[in-house]
């Protein structure tokens, strides 16, 4: 049984201080299910980047850890064990994809068991959940029973997420969205069910990392994008519309510095959430080889492609990534249906290599991700965000990442 790690006790004053720093620094804190939490989101990055010790510790320390629920029995050996002779035979195909997603279910129970105990009731946990993946309702089901803080859902409109949680109502419900057109939409299908996201993430397609919410390549620079524009236009048709609960907004993609934090909260967002920042820290549940990788990265490293689920995705142009892109007019040219998942997981709900879509990627998510999880160089798909890192290539701690996002730079604070 997974027991809960714990590199570097947080105690409450370790919470109270960074509150105080966040104060004098001039920000506000985030207002979220009845807390008062740091204005910092911690984003929900797969395969296994975010899991219970990452997660854990962001929310030891009052901000919102979130554990990534895809295919997480990769950090559990004896979960991998069970389901690692599975194999995609004509016969066992179904059976074998059964196992695989109750592997993930006990995976995703004991990552939240253990992110509870490592957080010491401070801060909020939450799970992300892709509504791309063919398990998406059975883990948003799992993690509402153990009692998940808050279910945080991309990839798709999870318009159904209210129906999934209707007997759980004190749990957080936030959905991950990328302009004014898609919040009215949401919040107009859930009002219909009685229910409104208790936050919204706000993601930037051209900032952020791994799969981006825009639906070609060619969309990400378009300005309806831009925080500029989404947070005011956001928040305007939210008052327009008489909604009378109180939706913070959370910006994600790009966010690196406390200056950055300032600019969206003086925009009207609530909080920023950040995603590579928090997986090059010590904490993360990823090999040392994936942190060095997206921490000596920068700008000019990433390229933008098609993912294998159809969206456009940005990623550190590793040796794998290269030679994929390559070759990816050729295998795009002989795309064809597959009468099985190659792996017997069936990740995706629709998947470019297994369905033949010979627009999308032509390669197996899951294994390139699981790779990167690893460390693989040759064989790993490296998920990356936009703009330099707090520390440069150096890896430090949660705590050191917090105190720096919530501090305002030298010069701030000679000025003043």
């Amino acid at each position: 049984m997974l027991q809960a790690t714990r590199p570097v006790p947080a105690a409450d004053t370790d919470a109270d201080e960074l509150m105080q720093r966040t104060l004098a620094g001039g920000l506000a804190p985030l207002l979220l299910g009845g807390r008062r939490l740091l204005p910092v989101v911690q984003g929900g990055m797969g395969v296994g980047i975010s899991a219970h010790r990452l997660a854990g510790s962001v929310a030891a320390l009052g901000a919102v850890g979130t554990i990534s629920s895809v295919d997480l029995r990769r950090h559990h050996p004896d979960l991998m064990e069970r389901t690692h002779e599975i194999a995609p035979g004509a016969a066992g195909t179904l059976a074998a994809k059964q196992a695989i997603d109750a592997a993930n279910l006990e995976a995703l129970e004991r990552e939240i068991r253990a992110a509870r105990a490592l957080s010491g009731g401070r801060g909020l946990l939450a799970v992300n959940v892709m509504r791309a993946i063919s398990a998406y309702a059975p883990q948003v089901q799992r993690a509402l029973e153990c009692g998940i803080d808050a279910v945080v859902v991309g990839a798709g409109l999870p318009l159904d997420l209210p129906d999934l949680a209707q007997d759980h109502p004190k749990a957080l419900l936030v959905p991950i969205l990328s302009d004014a057109r898609g919040v009215q939409l949401l919040v107009r299908k859930w009002e219909r069910k009685k229910r409104l996201p208790d936050a919204i993430v706000i993601e930037h397609p051209r900032l952020a990392g791994g799969h981006l919410g825009a639906a070609r390549i060619a969309d990400l620079d378009d300005p309806r994008f831009d925080f500029e524009n989404v947070i005011p236009q956001s928040l305007a048709w939210l008052r327009s519309a008489g909604v009378e609960k109180d939706v913070p907004l959370i910006a994600a993609g790009g966010l690196r510095c406390h200056d950055d934090i300032a600019r969206v909260q003086a925009l009207g967002a609530a909080a920023a959430q950040l995603g590579t920042p928090f997986a090059v820290t010590c904490e993360s549940d990823a090999h040392a080889e994936f942190k060095r990788v997206l921490a000596q990265a920068d700008d000019d490293d990433m390229v933008e492609f098609t993912s294998v689920a159809g969206l456009p995705a940005r990623a550190v142009a590793t040796p794998w990534l290269r030679n994929y892109l390559k070759a990816e007019p050729k295998l795009q040219a002989v795309a064809h249906v597959k009468p099985r998942c190659t792996v017997a997981f069936d990740c995706l709900a629709q998947c470019g290599l297994r369905d033949g879509l010979a627009g999308w990627g032509q390669f197996c998510i899951d294994t390139q991700l699981a790779a990167a999880m690893r460390g693989d160089l040759k064989k790993g798909l490296f998920f990356r965000g936009r703009g330099a890192l707090p520390f440069g290539a150096q890896i430090r701690s949660v705590r050191e990442l917090l105190e720096r996002l919530l501090t305002p730079p030298p010069e701030a604070l000679s000025a003043t």
